[in-house]
């Protein structure tokens, strides 16, 4: 079930175009973090899977699915690994992700920036793409601890796609955090039930965040582009990358799809939402280049 929000209780239209005007500096500036959703590759010419259900079907065209896991990504990777192997997983998740997405103008106008940090929690790898003709950067990627054998949570990976330390990564002019993992450059991927499993435990306790990115939070806030939160687990990380940062965020959306726990998220959070079709809302920030 969908809900609109009150509408003293969204930005809308010239007042969200406004809003959203306001915070290009800052963003610019590097006091507004981007935290980009699947949504946006859904703006790409691509073949990828653009949304968790569109991922569940892909895996849905590989084997049968219970119908626990249909619709639902995290179950259905969680299915194939326990009937079959966390290999073939990995392999599907290679094949849904493994065709190059051609970066948007956002993607390489947030590139020419020199952000702080840029969170992405899709699985592809456009925003690295676009960061590539970038000189100063790398990339920390949550990563599966299921039959690793080592006591980590990330790994660091610099420019080049060469895995690097948390001593290198403190000195990139900009981070690319994917909390989720990512096709490139080792295909890491966090995404059945049971990798989350360990992380949801640890999470409130922030040891799965990278302290990289715990220091170039603090005072900024978060700027979420292209995504939902109609999922108890995206609501979780995006709780969970907030924390201790500022307490002003904004959220581009649509106010007539939001579900009851998008709208109860955004007001426990203060997330300022912005009612705006995320292709209008893009022209506005790439007018301010």
């Amino acid at each position: 079930m969908s809900v609109s929000l009150q509408t003293d209780e969204v930005v809308k239209y010239a007042d969200a175009e406004r809003v959203l005007t306001s915070i290009i500096e800052p963003l610019r500036a590097g006091r507004i973090i981007p935290y980009l959703g699947s949504g946006v590759a859904e703006l790409s010419n691509t073949r990828i899977p653009t949304t968790p259900e569109a991922l569940a079907a892909f895996f849905g065209t590989k084997v049968a699915l219970p119908r626990r896991a249909k619709g639902n990504a995290w179950a259905a990777a969680q299915h194939i690994e326990s009937m079959k192997h966390r290999s073939t997983v990995s392999a599907f998740m290679k094949e849904a992700f493994g065709p190059a997405v051609e970066p948007t103008a956002l993607h390489y106008y947030l590139a020419s920036l020199n952000l702080p940090m840029i969170v992405d929690t899709w699985y592809d790898g456009t925003m690295g793409a676009a960061l590539a003709s970038c000189r100063d950067w790398g990339e920390i990627q949550g990563i599966t601890r299921a039959g690793i054998g080592e006591d980590r949570w990330y790994r660091y990976y610099d420019s080049k796609g060469k895995e690097a330390d948390c001593a290198a990564a403190a000195v990139w002019t900009t981070i690319l955090y994917k909390p989720h993992g990512g096709i490139l450059p080792a295909g890491n991927f966090l995404i059945s039930d049971a990798d989350y499993v360990e992380v949801l435990t640890e999470i409130d306790i922030q040891t799965p965040i990278p302290d990289t990115v715990k220091d170039r939070r603090i005072g900024r806030s978060f700027l979420f582009i292209g995504c939902r939160f109609n999922d108890q687990l995206l609501r979780t990380y995006a709780r969970q990358i907030m924390k201790r940062s500022s307490a002003i965020h904004y959220v581009i959306i649509d106010p007539d799809t939001l579900s009851r726990n998008e709208a109860w998220f955004l007001s426990t959070q203060g997330l300022t939402p912005i009612a705006l079709p995320l292709s209008r809302a893009i022209e506005i920030i790439l007018a301010h280049e």
